[in-house]
């Protein structure tokens, strides 16, 4: 890390800390409110989430954004002044913030923390050979994400008592487009031959997919993005391609294709041209203002993406 970073990270948690000491969480709010709830998300899925829920009674704001890559985020000077701001932060948990979570902790004597996925069941949860979390990266098994959703609107409705009633609403509606949604990734899926349904990514990060889905899942690198994939995992997967030849292997928004692009080249030496499939999103969302700037929008892009490349269009750009 670099001098300047060191010393930004150290300010924010010291500033932090010293706001946090002594003080207590902040109780429900009462009574009627004509200012929304200021609401701190950290990825772009969480925060979409909030605004569907919470409508404009809410006030979103999300520290990172399209292509930020949330193992490897740094809190800013500016993050320590949103969190200061806010009604209620929401975080992801099992390790998906990496050093953020020191912060969160520290942010939780005054404000109200919130960790979407604690409320998952741990059987659910994936256990990762290499770390002592699971898998963070439950919203990419509908199902997971649907319990997440259910926990904010809770949240949101202890926190404002008083708009109990429209969260509770609010989050109905945006479960039944969830629960169509997972049925209408389950129908896209059954386009893909079985012996094709293997899902190669830059990290590993579509394990949940994967296990509700169907789809055998291998990433270069870890569950995180902090850790480097080494060349023997490069030529491994290598054989596998060629071996069982995988049409597509895919880059990630959030994720620079280097080590794609390496296990691309190691496949071709094998005598098997794999293609690199339309990108994915991953750990961040698309830009604001469009459909893959969306949860809804972002899972359907990367599931046309799939399909149309492993049932047989490998250079095909997926429709939403």
């Amino acid at each position: 890390m670099k001098r300047w970073q060191r010393m930004i990270s150290t300010a924010v948690t010291l500033l932090i800390a010293f706001a946090a000491f002594g003080a207590v969480c902040a109780p429900p709010r009462v009574g009627a409110q004509d200012d929304p709830i200021k609401v701190v998300a950290t990825i772009g899925m969480i925060g979409d989430a909030v605004r569907n829920i919470g409508g404009d009674r809410v006030e979103v704001t999300t520290l990172m954004g399209p292509g930020i890559d949330p193992h490897l985020y740094k809190p800013t000077a500016g993050d320590a002044r949103d969190f200061e701001k806010a009604d209620i932060i929401f975080y992801g948990g099992l390790q998906l913030e990496g050093r953020m979570t020191e912060v969160f902790e520290k942010v939780s004597r005054m404000k109200t923390v919130i960790a979407v996925t604690e409320s998952i069941p741990e059987d659910l949860l994936h256990e990762v050979s290499d770390s002592s979390h699971p898998d963070p990266h439950v919203w990419f098994d509908v199902t997971l994400w649907m319990n997440v959703v259910a926990t904010i609107g809770r949240e949101l409705a202890n926190f404002s008592p008083d708009d109990a009633e429209y969260f509770q609403a609010n989050t109905d509606a945006y479960l039944a487009q969830l629960a169509e949604l997972d049925q209408w990734i389950r129908s896209e899926v059954a386009r893909v031959p079985e012996s094709q349904r293997v899902l190669i990514t830059a990290h590993d990060a579509f394990g949940y997919f994967g296990s509700q889905y169907g789809f055998e899942v291998h990433g270069i690198q870890g569950i995180s993005t902090a850790s480097e994939a080494s060349a023997s995992s490069i030529q491994d997967l290598a054989d596998l391609i060629a071996e069982r030849q995988i049409r597509a292997l895919f880059v990630e928004s959030s994720v620079p294709p280097a080590t794609i692009e390496a296990v691309q080249a190691a496949v071709e030496s094998r005598g098997w041209e794999v293609a690199v499939g339309a990108h994915l999103f991953s750990d961040a969302m698309g830009e604001d203002g469009t459909f893959e700037g969306t949860y809804i929008g972002m899972v359907t892009w990367n599931v046309n993406a799939i399909v149309s490349a492993l049932a047989g269009d490998a250079t095909a750009t997926p429709t939403v």
